[in-house]
C-alpha cells in the first residue's frame, strides 16, 4: 500500500475508533450500599445475604422497572438459593390464573417462548431482573407462585365490592383473598395521601371533589389494592405452610414499606411468621436518610430510575 493510501486508511479507522459510542460495563449488582432501616447501620453484602436467607419470609420491595434494582434484587434472590435449598418464589406481576402456565415452564413441559406467549405479559411487565429470578428458581428446582390476582376481581373490587366477589363461584374464588380484615392504621393514611388527587387523564381540570365524593374514591381503590396485599399474602402463606423457608415475594415496595399492607396480612395469616423487608429506594445517598428510617428493614439506594444505571 502506497504511503499516502496508508495515511488516509490510518485516519479513517482513527475517526471511526473516535466517533464509536462509548459502552459502560452495567454496575455489579451486589455493589450497592446496604443500610439497616432502624439504626442507619452499614451491612455487608454477606451479613445481608445470611440474614435475609433465614427469614421465614422475605419481602423484597422494588421500584418497577429500575435496571438497577430489579439487578440487585435478582443477585439477592439467587445468593438466597444457594444459601437455602428450600427457598420459594412468588411474583408480583404474574396472576394466579397463569399458574398452570408458570408450573409447565418449571416442569420444561413449554419453552420459554412459549410461556412468554401465554402469560401475554409486555416487557415492562416481564423485566430482565424478573426473568433472572424466575431462571434461577427453575434452575433450582423450586416452586414459583404466580401471586396476585387477576385484574378482572381487582376491578370488580373496586366497583361493586367484596359481596360480588363473595357471590361468585368456588373456582372463580380460589384465583383470589378477601381480605380478613381492613387494615388501617399509616398504611392506610400514606395510600390516601398517595390518591388524594385523581390520576385519571384530565382529572386537574376537572371540580373539586366534595368530602363524602372524595372518601367513597379513596375507599373503592382501597379495596383494589387490598386485595391485592391478601391476594399475595395468601400466596405465601401457602407456600410456608408447605414447609419453603424463605418464601421470596418481589412486590411494588409500597405494599412492604414500613410494613405495609401485604406485610401485615401475611402476619395475620401465619402468626409469629419471621418476616424480612428489603426496600429498593431510588435516591441516590450515602447513610440512610431520616426520611427512610423504619421504612424496611434492609434500605438500599440504587438511584433514579430515570438516570443511567451506571
Amino acid at each position: 500500500m502506497r504511503p499516502l493510501a496508508a495515511l488516509v486508511v490510518l485516519g479513517l479507522l482513527l475517526c471511526a475508533c473516535a466517533s464509536a459510542p462509548k459502552r459502560t460495563a452495567p454496575p455489579d449488582p451486589r455493589s450497592p450500599a446496604v443500610f439497616r432501616g432502624g439504626d442507619g447501620s452499614s451491612v455487608a453484602w454477606t451479613d445481608f445475604v445470611a440474614e435475609s436467607a433465614a427469614a421465614d419470609a422475605l419481602v423484597i420491595g422494588e421500584n418497577h422497572g429500575h435496571p438497577l434494582g430489579l439487578s440487585c434484587a435478582a443477585a439477592l434472590f439467587e445468593d438466597v438459593l444457594a444459601r437455602s435449598p428450600q427457598a420459594a418464589l412468588a411474583l408480583e406481576f404474574i396472576e394466579r390464573d397463569d399458574q398452570v402456565v408458570v408450573d409447565d415452564y418449571l416442569a420444561g413441559l413449554i419453552d420459554e417462548a412459549k410461556f412468554r406467549e401465554r402469560v401475554g405479559k409486555p416487557e415492562s411487565s416481564y423485566p430482565p431482573g424478573h426473568r433472572a429470578m424466575l431462571e434461577a428458581a427453575k434452575a433450582a428446582g423450586r416452586p414459583v407462585r404466580a401471586g396476585n390476582a387477576p385484574r378482572q376481581y381487582v376491578r370488580l373490587a373496586r366497583t361493586d365490592g367484596y359481596d360480588r366477589l363473595r357471590a361468585l363461584t368456588a373456582e372463580q374464588q380460589r384465583l383470589f383473598r378477601i381480605p380478613d380484615e381492613m387494615i388501617g392504621g399509616e398504611y392506610r393514611a400514606d395510600f390516601d395521601g398517595l390518591m388524594s388527587t385523581p390520576h385519571e387523564p384530565g382529572a386537574e381540570s376537572q371540580p373539586a371533589e366534595a368530602p363524602e365524593q372524595r372518601q367513597k374514591r379513596l375507599d373503592d381503590v382501597y379495596r383494589s389494592q387490598h386485595l391485592w396485599d391478601w391476594t399475595m399474602a395468601d400466596a405465601l402463606a401457602a407456600l410456608h405452610a408447605d414447609g419453603h423457608r424463605p418464601v421470596v415475594q418481589v412486590v411494588g415496595r409500597f405494599h412492604s414499606d414500613k410494613r405495609g399492607g401485604l406485610v401485615q396480612a401475611l402476619e395475620r395469616l401465619r402468626p409469629g411468621v419471621r418476616v424480612v423487608t428489603v426496600s429498593f429506594v431510588n435516591e441516590r445517598a450515602d447513610a440512610l436518610r431520616d426520611a427512610d428510617r423504619g421504612r424496611a428493614d434492609f434500605v438500599i439506594y440504587v438511584g433514579p430510575s430515570s438516570e443511567p444505571a451506571d
